[in-house]
């Protein structure tokens, strides 16, 4: 009798399919060794790197009224070879780069799924090898859709999705850390065949023109990318679902259209963010009590009428806000299409910080504080993916509630604020010279919102830059371009506010200098649109960005010639690398002392370079006077104060500088007969002598007797 039943395995053949980005560039996608219960899931791999990615999907959660999609993107240490560091061996909390890689990977899916969508979807990927040279970002991206493609989830992808680097006058696909380290350009690129759904990236100011290029040049690797995972899709994809799709009662619908019928048009023409909010809700109220009266029984009593209410208001203000701009060309604050809102820009606005910038456009408003340090100011991270390991110049940006007139958890910043302040940290640090000595922190504080944040602390970083006295390659803007479409018609707006991003269709921001473009993001709620319309996007931006430098420019044409009485003071010394170890002392005496005496930031480089850190002009001339009398080098027929160190019966030494001592002869004290040397100096007493001779060795021959001599004349 069998006691035990038998297990029954369920093994699926490994699928897999190969493609190339380039020259000796091949990624492959393969699926069905791990992760097997996932609704979907792949390895992607490019060189020795390798990613897993797995996707899930679960019923709505009560109450939800959008589509909650969630990206997780991991790095972990051992698949580098190496352990955490800390006392904790186990990876915290998402890292910086982490986080970016999941927005980057999530803003090209997400529009790609149906309306009214709300089931849970998760993708989570995992990096299990990296070889250091090619990043798997890229290929969380690539294995995010193949993963969806081969679940039975209502995906409209697979999407394509990589990087694009510019060296020698070549755009290179997917490049090696290597090669990225003489690009001149980023481009981070997803979408479907000929359709851009998602750009983000920096550039060493290029032109418009190099952009599209490298878009161009992205589509066509797109294209390879997404036939291989059609073909996989094709070997080993389940089959889609018929999903359930959450929409709007058509009665609830229809009663709200009624009910707010030339009333909500007039709403939307109201002026000010706050003023048109309270009205739309005083009307949305009366609507939900006369329809929930009007249709009585007629209503499903299985709904949850208020979020359903939520829904339908939230349409009917898209589709009036839309129908206004696409057909009118009307915008809620009475602007034309490729007008900018109202600009305003101050710097020096407040006191003992380095330096600070406001700048105001319409009802946005940042203000950015700019501090200066030295090395030890520079942020440090730990990485398996890129060779870097600090930053020194780096911008916060925090969105407090009170800048939408809102209350709500006070907390750290999310995963929005890391991203809206790397791209604002990156489009600002290609102005920054690169061998300019001091650590900047940049800290953005959102002071009110109706649109561009980001680019508004683009504005407010460089004016805080230049009251500091920073120089600057050359003053950086930035601005956003949004987009209507329906009924065949395709309309651009310049200077986008709140609601027409939320209700529009895109949202692309550009920053740069007169001279180019420095950086870039793409958002977009379509499912693509094409690389034609989008230049004609970045044409509208660059025509917006010569007026806010006429404004910035206006405020401080140029950064201070002289740095902010408050900001500290560096100075690099060079010494002789040999006396390294004489600045530094035994066991760090010497270096020490000189910081806790001085106050100074002292860091030396093995080259011989100190670099002095001083918070005012006295404290930077006494540091640098004591690391130079550590360091000089004692010179023949010169004088010197020194200290006696010992008295012998032939002589005393005299140490003239710090841990350097000669030889006071007795014959050399006096320009008499001495008889003993305690009768002119005893240890701890400094005398002047004068340096006769130094030797091979080093050993010095000192007189107090010349030196007199010399001193009287």
């Amino acid at each position: 009798m069998e006691l035990v039943p038998k297990l029954k395995v369920f093994i699926m053949a490994e699928e897999k399919v190969v493609f190339s980005v380039g020259e000796g560039k091949d990624i492959e996608i393969s699926t069905g060794k791990l992760a097997k219960l996932a609704n979907g899931s792949v390895l992607v791999r490019q060189g020795d790197t390798i990613l897993m990615v797995a996707a899930c999907s679960g019923s709505p959660r009560p109450g939800t009224d959008f589509f909650p999609l969630q990206v997780d993107y991991r790095e972990k240490f051992s698949a580098a070879g190496k352990i955490p560091g800390g006392f904790f061996k186990r990876e915290g909390r998402p890292t910086e780069k982490e986080i970016l890689t999941c927005r980057v990977t999530d803003r090209p899916l997400r529009p790609l799924f149906p309306k009214g969508y709300f089931d849970e979807v998760q993708v989570q990927a995992l990096v299990l090898s990296a070889d250091g040279e090619n990043d798997p970002d890229m290929l969380c991206m690539i294995g995010a859709s193949a993963a969806l493609a081969l679940s039975d989830m209502p995906f409209g992808g697979p999407i394509g999705a990589l990087r694009v680097g510019y060296v020698d006058g070549k755009f290179i696909a997917n490049p090696t850390h290597s090669e990225m380290a003489n690009s001149s350009l980023e481009l981070i690129y997803a979408g479907l065949a000929d359709k851009v759904i998602m750009i983000e990236g920096e550039a060493d100011e290029c032109s418009e023109e190099l952009l599209e290029q490298a878009m161009r040049f992205a589509n066509e690797v797109v294209k390879t990318q997404i036939t291989a995972q059609l073909e996989l899709q094709a070997k080993a994809g389940k089959a889609k679902i018929v999903p359930t799709l959450h929409l709007v009662p058509e009665n609830i619908t229809a009663g709200l259209e009624k009910f707010c019928a030339g009333k909500i048009e007039d709403i939307c023409k109201i002026p000010g963010k706050n003023d048109r909010q309270d009205a739309l809700k005083a009307l949305l109220a009366e609507a939900a009590v006369a329809i929930k009266e009007e249709l009585g029984e007629e209503l499903d009593a299985k709904i949850d009428f208020e979020l359903e209410m939520r829904k339908a208001g939230d349409a009917l203000l898209e589709k009036t806000i839309r129908t206004m701009i696409l057909v009118d060309q009307y915008r809620q604050d009475g602007r034309g299409i490729e007008d900018l809102r109202p600009l305003t820009a101050e710097a020096g606005v407040l006191p003992i910080v380095h330096g600070s910038g406001l700048f105001s456009r319409g009802e946005t408003q940042a203000l950015v504080i700019a501090t200066l340090g030295g090395d030890r100011a520079a942020q440090e991270f730990d990485s398996i993916t890129s060779p870097a390991s600090e930053k020194r110049f780096y911008l916060h940006y925090n969105f407090p509630n009170y800048s939408v007139g809102e209350t709500g958890r006070i907390m750290g910043p999310g995963r929005r604020e890391i991203g809206h302040g790397n791209l604002a940290e990156r489009s600002v640090a290609k102005i920054i010279p690169k061998d300019y000595p001091y650590a900047i922190r940049c800290v953005s504080e959102v002071m009110s919102s109706n649109g561009s944040t980001s680019m508004a602390s683009v504005c407010g970083a460089i004016l805080a830059l230049m009251d500091c006295g920073v120089p600057i390659k050359a003053p950086v803007a930035g601005i956003s371009c949004g987009l209507v479409t329906g009924d065949d018609k395709e309309l651009l707006l310049t200077d986008i506010i709140g609601a027409e991003d939320h209700f529009g269709d895109m949202d692309f921001k550009v920053c740069g200098t007169r001279a180019g473009i420095t950086g870039f993001q793409l958002d977009l709620k379509l499912p693509g649109i094409s690389i034609d319309l989008l230049c004609k996007g970045m044409e509208r931006n660059l025509i917006s960005r010569m007026k806010i430098l006429d404004v910035m420019e206006e405020c401080m044409p140029a950064p201070r010639s002289e740095m902010n009485p408050n900001a500290p003071r560096i100075e690099i010394v060079q010494i002789n690398p040999e006396k390294i170890g004489a600045l530094i002392g035994p066991g760090g005496k010497n270096i020490r002392a000189i910081t806790e005496e001085t106050g100074a930031d002292i860091n030396i480089a093995e080259n011989g370079d100190v670099k002095i850190l001083a918070n005012s002009k006295e404290v930077l001339d006494a540091a640098r006077d004591r690391v130079m009398g550590c360091t000089a080098e004692a010179e023949i027929g010169k004088i010197y104060r020194g200290k006696v160190i010992t008295v012998k019966d032939f002589g005393a030494f005299v140490e003239i500088l710090p841990g350097q001592e000669g030889l006071l002869h007795i014959s050399e004290l006096a320009d008499y007969r001495v008889k003993a040397v305690s009768d002119i100096c005893k240890e701890g007493d400094l005398v002047s002598v004068k340096v006769l001779d130094i030797d091979n060795s080093g050993k010095m021959r000192l007189s107090r007797k010349a030196a007199l001599e010399d001193m009287d004349d």
